[in-house]
């Protein structure tokens, strides 16, 4: 869990034309002022520690970033940010060391590779991409390399480009980056898609360069790739939301806290321009539907990744409709399967391919969605037997067994439970925040 601290909301200097936060934006919805003892109240109540968001959290006036951090180090111990990296100046490198300050930087590569970070015209577009640059270095020089966010589009990641991009990961490498996060285009409309979104096997033909990069690195630089392994392994202690079931009404992951103090949830679930407030109790009726909704219908019944995928992204639905899977679900289906084909190769039998084991696995996670609860694959696995799972193949299943059972249990009472939790007030005022 994490507290996004927006005093600005999405308020931004930059114009990027593919950014998830425009749909507020075009709405009108912008934040002209915070309270900064609303603030700390609410991330208070939230405990912390708070990452410094937007929009770009650098826009906030020094003084008042300063008050911030060192309450933040005082309180918790350390702070954060993840900024766009153009208005990155000396005070803020000195308060970034001063006040413990972990940076994000989010940049789609050098130059003419970040033009869709727009900022009004080309000229200005590539001052800031400049900037961005410089203040990526200073951080390196100083021996405090921030970690990057690269998302993959046209601009950056179709075939004529990628090398260059591969290229400038390597010389980050270099200054000292250790930790670089890829993210796939997320398309508020179909007219951003038609214009900026990689096809499904140009995505794949980055991705997979970036693993192999990775491999040629020695392995861990993209967290990517190795949640995606830990997660066949049925290891998700550090596995980040997209691969836990996310409730997009009340986002678990992220705490969003507001300028007036008022909770929020993660932006990339807002697809009307609005800040709807957070439900006060989580709810599971996107993850048990997708279990149960054939894959032609935009569920994942049937999928052997579902307990390691659930779904993916509530933000990156078929449609922009959160009870859809993710639109990504054929690449992430193919780069799941490029890892179990690297594991059988070393003789490790994926979660996805031990049959009984996963679907004993699955009627228990089923069970506890129900419930409630969300557990983590580790405590999944712990409750199966694993000599249980070495008598069958997926071609040939034994005939029965107890996760049969309550696989048929499930299915049967799975209608009646649904809707049961469908009709629980989870959003008494239904009221949004401006």
């Amino acid at each position: 869990m994490s507290v996004e601290l927006r005093p600005l909301g999405v308020h931004c200097n930059l114009k990027c034309q593919y950014c998830y936060q425009n749909p507020q934006r075009d709405a009108g919805n912008l934040t002209r002022s915070y309270d900064l003892d609303k603030m700390k109240a609410a991330i208070e109540a939230e405990g912390g520690p708070f990452c410094l968001f937007g929009g770009e959290p650098l826009l906030v006036p020094h003084q008042d970033l300063e008050d911030l951090w060192a309450w933040g180090l005082e309180r918790f111990g350390s702070n954060g940010i993840q900024t766009n990296g153009s208005l990155i100046d000396d005070r803020h490198i000195a308060m970034f060391s001063a006040y413990r300050v972990q940076v994000g930087v989010s940049i789609d590569g050098p130059g003419e590779l970040n033009d869709i970070r727009w900022h009004g015209t080309l000229e200005r577009t590539r001052q800031s991409t400049a900037k961005t640059e410089r203040a990526i270095e200073r951080l390196c020089a100083k021996g405090s390399p921030p970690g990057l966010i690269i998302t993959l589009h046209r601009g950056n990641a179709r075939a004529d480009r990628l090398p260059k991009l591969l290229d400038w990961v390597r010389y980050l490498f270099g200054l000292g980056i250790s930790s670089i996060r890829l993210h796939l285009l997320e398309s508020e409309s179909e007219a951003i898609r038609q214009r900026y979104a990689l096809s499904t096997e140009e995505n794949l033909a980055a991705l997979r360069a970036f693993a192999e990069l990775d491999r040629q690195m020695g392995g861990g630089r993209f967290d990517l790739f190795q949640q995606m392994g830990d997660l066949l392994r049925a290891r998700d202690g550090d596995s980040t939301c997209i691969w836990h079931a996310c409730d997009p009404l009340t986002t678990q992951a992220v705490r969003g806290v507001e300028g007036q103090g008022q909770r929020s949830n993660c932006g990339r679930t807002n697809k009307d321009g609005i800040d709807f407030v957070k439900a006060q109790t989580v709810g599971y009726e996107r993850t048990l539907a997708l279990y149960h909704t054939p894959q032609e219908h935009g569920g994942c019944k049937g999928c052997r990744f579902f307990l390691m995928c659930k779904g993916q992204c509530p933000g990156t639905a078929i449609d922009g409709d959160w009870r859809n899977r993710s639109e990504h679900c054929e690449i992430w289906w193919s780069l799941f399967e490029d890892l179990e084909k690297e594991m059988l190769a070393t003789g490790t039998t994926p979660l996805s391919m031990r049959h009984d084991e996963r679907l004993g696995m699955e009627a228990r996670y089923i069970a506890a969605l129900l419930g409630g609860q969300n557990p983590r694959m580790e405590a999944l696995a712990k409750e199966v037997n694993p000599a249980s799972s070495q008598s069958g193949t997926a071609d040939n299943p034994p005939e029965d067994g107890d996760w049969r059972a309550q696989l048929h249990r499930l299915g049967k009472d799975f209608s009646h439970a649904l809707a049961a939790q469908l009709r629980a007030p989870r959003h008494p005022h239904r009221s949004t925040q401006r």
